[in-house]
């Protein structure tokens, strides 16, 4: 399993686990994946180096193919796809690999695709050239709790009663429920093929990108009018995306472009072949998604799971010289587990327990300089794991007994960490110790740093006085009712 930290890959390993497949998993960084797929079997490695990914294969039977340049990496997404599929293709090979299962993109190779979908397709051929049989699904819009489709679509709905929207939005798509894409992924497996297919799913209905906003505010109880205009190029609208919802401009542009081209299944084989899978019509896949929503563990995965995970520092190797630090020490009445509780569910829609409107601002003036601000909010409110983004910080490091490391993922002139950590005091309770790192670059650095200095000695004075004190409230209502 390739993309297994993906939005894709992190939901299509429990299911081929429950139905008692052997699973290995290559990541980057397996620390990600601790405690997620019990049973899988992890291979650190990168699909760009050609031996951590025959390490991977050998000995499996088939490999999905689930990443994505733009993701990750930097630079022209279309040409590391390119050579990512090109290693993979020749380590199966030689790794003795039955098939590859690879979810793309629909579109029809003689119209003239976007080159985010150009490339899609191109992965498949590449994919191809390396003599072992690939089985290519080509998806359009995927309807799921954190889809980047999804959330783009669901955000523009709910925050704008009247959308002028550019003259994209009157293409016809046949969006596909996150469910039915897992189903058809797995039951491939079942299915005794001889050589390459390429596949086209759907939902059970093709609509424009204006009827889908509309009939996501019916079925939100929404008013909305959308007023279409020429004048809006992709470049203009991805602006207007990034000021509107959480989705970055460097993403929404490809999906955007994509947009512009139509994307419905021409060839419904894949109906005959798969007699087993209905697929959800276009409202009853929303309904699913937002129904994900009202849980309390939230997406199991999102589209921001794997972006700008490449972009950051690397991990975290203590202090250093050079090094900046604010550091905070706070007593506690309670366990370091129950400290850690605390701090554990910090950001998104509950904040950070003290001067949110600082927070807010801070994330504000990230937004506005290009970067990811406070707007992704959090995966879920209360499970936290390694590589999740919580707001303008992605974890480090986390483990329930007393530590969480956060690496800041906002633009900086330098890196920078917030550290929790959570220790038995000799005075019983716990020490909270909470420590911010700072590497500054060049004069800015040290310029930065000493400028918001001020505003760092009293938020985070405040919040680790904050989560003391909401770590003994939470002890003492345990305690007492007990």
């Amino acid at each position: 399993m390739t993309g297994a930290t993906g939005y894709i890959g992190g939901r299509l390993v429990p299911l081929l686990l429950e139905r008692g497949h052997e699973v290995t998993c290559l990541a980057r960084n397996p620390a990600r994946l601790i405690g997620r797929f019990a049973g899988a079997r992890v291979v650190q490695g990168d699909v760009f180096q050609r031996d951590d990914v025959l390490r991977a294969m050998h000995g499996q039977d088939v490999a999905y193919y689930l990443v994505h340049s733009m993701s990750g990496h930097g630079g022209d997404f279309a040409a590391n796809d390119r050579i990512a599929a090109q290693i993979v293709a020749e380590a199966a090979r030689d790794a003795g690999v039955r098939r590859i299962i690879y979810l793309g993109g629909l579109g029809d190779d003689e119209a003239h695709l976007s080159r985010h979908l150009r490339s899609r397709h191109e992965v498949g051929e590449v994919l191809r050239s390396g003599g072992v049989p690939v089985t290519e699904f080509r998806a359009a819009m995927i309807l799921g709790s954190g889809s980047a489709s999804f959330e783009m679509m669901r955000y523009l709905t709910e925050r704008l009663p009247v959308m002028i929207a550019p003259k994209w939005v009157s293409t016809l798509g046949q969006p596909i429920s996150i469910r039915d894409v897992l189903a058809y992924l797995v039951a491939e497996l079942d299915l005794s093929r001889d050589g390459s297919v390429v596949r086209e799913i759907g939902g059970a209905d093709v609509l424009t990108y204006e009827a889908m906003m509309l009939r996501y505010a019916s079925i939100r109880g929404l008013s909305r009018r959308i007023v279409v205009v020429p004048f809006f190029t992709p470049r203009l609208s991805s602006a207007w995306v990034h000021l509107v919802t959480p989705i970055p401009s460097a993403i929404a542009r490809p999906l955007i472009d994509g947009l512009t081209n139509e994307v419905v299944v021409r060839d419904d084989v894949a109906l005959v072949e798969f007699p087993a899978i209905h697929p959800l019509g276009y409202d009853d896949a929303v309904k699913a998604a937002l129904d994900r929503y009202a849980t309390s563990e939230g997406p199991a995965t999102t589209w921001f799971d794997a972006f700008d995970v490449r972009a950051l520092p690397p991990e975290f190797a203590g202090l250093t010289e050079g090094m900046l630090i604010d550091r905070r020490r706070q007593h506690a009445n309670a366990a370091p587990r129950d400290v850690a509780r605390v701090f554990s569910q910090l950001g998104g829609k509950r904040g950070w327990l003290f001067a949110d409107v600082l927070w807010d601002l801070r994330g504000a003036m990230d937004w506005l300089v290009g970067g990811v601000g406070m707007r992704r909010g959090r995966r879920s409110a209360t499970d936290l794991r390694v590589g999740d983004a919580i707001d303008f910080w992605r974890v480090e490091a986390w483990d329930p007994q007393g530590l969480l490391r956060l690496r800041a993922e906002m633009r900086l002139p330098g890196k920078a960490w917030l550290e929790f950590e959570a220790a038995p005091a000799v005075e019983g309770g716990s020490t909270l110790l909470q420590t911010a790192f700072f590497e500054p670059r060049g004069i800015w650095g040290y310029l930065y740093w000493y400028a918001v200095s001020p505003f760092h000695s009293v938020i985070f004075g405040g919040m680790a006085r904050r989560i003391a004190k909401e770590a003994q409230a939470r002890a003492g209502a345990a305690a007492a009712a007990a």
